[in-house]
């Protein structure tokens, strides 16, 4: 059989054509022969062809040219659907009524065709043409016996894995026909709390209640959970995934219908469960306004355009409409990568916008003055920065380079080519910093807080001593962690789970606030369009999460154990490894208490203490003497004076201050 089936599918189009006329053809035949036989009995089955013989060559010289009329040769068999029926039902139908006409205007009264004729050929050639149809659907899909699991005799094992599919809406029994098409997992049941349609059998599936999942498993042996619920907010989704936790299930699940739409994923693309369901908070909708204000008919430049921020904030700025995105990143391969995915993107929705990569580094002053200079850049969003603390902490120099001046270069290039807003990404690492990164990235913000109170001021490092009229408006904007970012734990974890753990922990007592890329991207560009000039704004990131608790979902939504003392005998355990170098138990995302609320209701504003320009800038020199010297007690010191609540743990563990000491 399954020889037959690869046979007629490696058929040329044309062929495949032709059987299906020459099939039809002789079904039309079968039908009226039948239909004459249910009019007339058994015993006349001879005396159709003898006394009508002009009907038999009647009928299929009508039907055909209208089968064919009507696209059922175009038809695929394998996704054959319901618009296929549809035509099949009214090409039988035209056909018999033309086929009637023709009886009604040939007939004599010699040889009369009982009219009940026409009504059993038609009925009967809907069975034998749509039923065929619908008969070598299944036969191509490789299983007879998907839609029949309850008929006796009929269940087999193929050995696919079997699932469950929570949720049997349009989604559900979506993924139920793709899985079932590509025989990569076998669908057994569903799940649905829908009264109205529990303990009903769709798409030959059992539905049964959420907490009859116990009984499910029972009953059907299912391994996997997939969740088919697209419309549910992550509240619901956050309820449900709480409730599954407490199954010997893997938990995956489908993606969204705007992904679908929009081309990213497909229907039956399985994935592991979203963890911002996990955090159970919907985003807030974005306010048009907000979102346009610094970008629409503009041309926006994006440091750090290949990172995980800076590259979701280019996908959202391609969609408001500037004229030209430029991506700034000193990464070939993070550049190459975000210019691809944009300009498909632009080529697929036909976008007018002009997409310019650039390679550069934001250490060199002059390429960004060129490059703001020379395309007129309106708003700048800086990205770019050094931001896995432990990396940081081993590396000061290129942290306080890359961070610090980076900014402040940045900054100065947009003051002097007259960039209308300026926007920072700053981290909740940066209040009372226990690592240099957060130093750092504190340090930057406060370098343009004294920028902005600037009107006229000198730049740094130009010894003509020259002011320069500073027509930028610059903010600042605070986030915690975001899920999926480079270095974010989140990923840390699948692969480990994947290669049976153990899953590595700091410490038990470790929280982390999170956020999505997007939510963080579209709240970024909504806060840099408030500012007055010098604002820290804060987003509001939520409740913050437990890192052991975060791991034990996730072991527990991948239908495995967590092994402890008192699970022994657990599937993968989680190790505490204990706090690397800089790293804080808790982060938070305000000095102090002075803070007000925005018109956004996601996004605060902080009052934050303030160095002046003349001030900062004899720090920054001092900073950058020691960095030379490689002085990084000095540069320790030079941060801790500086820099509010800045208490660094521990000894210094910068490679080349430890390798320093060592030397005789």
């Amino acid at each position: 059989m399954d020889q037959i089936r690869a046979y007629l599918l490696s058929l040329p189009r044309r062929r495949k054509r032709i059987l299906q006329v020459i099939t039809d053809f002789l079904l039309v035949w079968l039908a009226l022969w039948m239909a004459f036989v249910v009019r007339l009995g058994i015993d006349e089955m001879r005396n159709p062809f003898t006394q009508h013989f002009w009907l038999f060559i009647a009928a299929p010289v009508i039907a055909i040219p209208l089968f064919i009329r009507f696209g059922m040769y175009r038809a695929v068999m394998r996704y054959f659907g319901n618009d296929a029926l549809i035509a099949i039902v009214k090409a039988v139908s035209l056909s018999a009524l033309i086929l009637g006409v023709v009886v009604y205007w040939y007939s004599n009264h010699q040889n009369v065709v009982p009219r009940s004729i026409i009504f059993n050929y038609w009925w009967l050639s809907l069975i034998m043409v749509g039923g065929l149809r619908l008969a070598m659907r299944q036969y191509f899909l490789g299983d007879w016996f998907t839609a029949a699991q309850h008929v006796p005799f009929t269940n087999r094992d193929n050995g696919l894995p079997r699932v469950a599919i929570y949720g049997a809406g349009a989604a559900g029994n979506q993924l139920v026909a793709a899985l079932r098409m590509g025989r990569v997992m076998r669908p057994v049941a569903f799940i649905d709390d829908d009264k109205s349609i529990v303990d009903r059998v769709i798409s030959g599936l059992q539905v049964y209640k959420s907490k009859h999942i116990q009984r499910m498993i029972e009953a059907t042996g299912a391994q996997e959970i997939l969740l088919a619920i697209p419309s549910a907010n992550r509240g619901r989704r956050r309820e449900i995934l709480g409730f599954l936790e407490g199954f010997p299930l893997h938990v995956r699940s489908v993606p969204g219908f705007m992904d679908l739409a929009s081309g990213r994923v497909k229907v039956d693309d399985i994935q592991e469960v979203d963890i911002a369901d996990l955090l159970g908070r919907d985003a807030v909708p974005a306010q048009g306004d907000l979102l346009e204000h610094c970008i629409k008919d503009q041309s926006v430049l994006v440091t750090g355009a290949g990172g995980s921020i800076g590259s979701e904030l280019c996908r959202q700025i391609l969609a408001l409409q500037p004229t030209t995105l430029l991506l700034f990143e000193h990464s070939e391969f993070n550049l190459y990568s975000i210019l691809s995915e944009l300009e498909q993107r632009i080529a697929r929705e036909s976008l007018s916008v002009r997409l310019l990569p650039i390679l550069g580094s934001v250490r060199n002053q002059d390429k960004l003055l060129d490059v703001m200079k020379t395309w007129h850049v309106d708003t700048v969003y800086h990205a770019a920065a050094y931001k896995h603390v432990p990396m940081v902490e081993h590396n000061i120099a290129e942290g306080v380079l890359n961070n610090v001046i980076g900014t402040l270069n940045t900054a100065q290039a947009a003051l002097q080519a007259g960039v209308a807003n300026f926007v920072l990404i700053s981290t909740d690492k940066a209040v009372r910093p226990a690592n240099v990164m957060g130093s750092t990235k504190r340090l930057a913000e406060m370098t343009l807080q004294a920028l902005s109170r600037e009107l006229a001021p000198v730049m740094f490092g130009d010894k003509t001593n020259v002011s320069r009229v500073n027509k930028t408006r610059f903010t600042m904007v605070r986030f915690g962690n975001v899920l999926g970012s480079s270095g974010s734990v989140i990923p840390l974890f699948h692969k480990q789970i994947k290669s049976g753990g153990p899953l590595t922990v700091t410490h038990p007592k470790i929280t982390r606030y999170f956020m999505t890329i997007p939510e963080a991207a579209q709240l970024v560009i909504q806060a840099g369009s408030m500012g007055q000039g010098g604002d820290v704004f804060v987003l509001d990131m939520g409740e913050p999460v437990k890192i052991v608790e975060l791991a034990e979902k996730m072991i527990h939504l991948s239908g495995l154990s967590v092994r402890s003392d008192k699970n022994p005998h657990g599937d993968i355990a989680i190790e505490f490894t204990g706090l690397r170098p800089g790293e804080k138990l808790y982060e938070e995302l305000l000095i102090g208490d002075n803070v007000a609320a925005t018109q956004h209701p996601m996004i605060m504003t902080a009052n934050e203490d303030l160095l002046p320009w003349e001030v900062l800038e004899g720090k920054l020199t001092e900073l950058l003497s020691a960095i030379e010297r490689d002085d990084y007690s000095r540069v320790r010191q030079l941060l801790r004076d500086t820099v509010s609540g800045y208490t660094p743990d521990g000894e210094i563990v910068d490679w080349i201050y430890q390798q320093r000491r060592l030397e005789p």
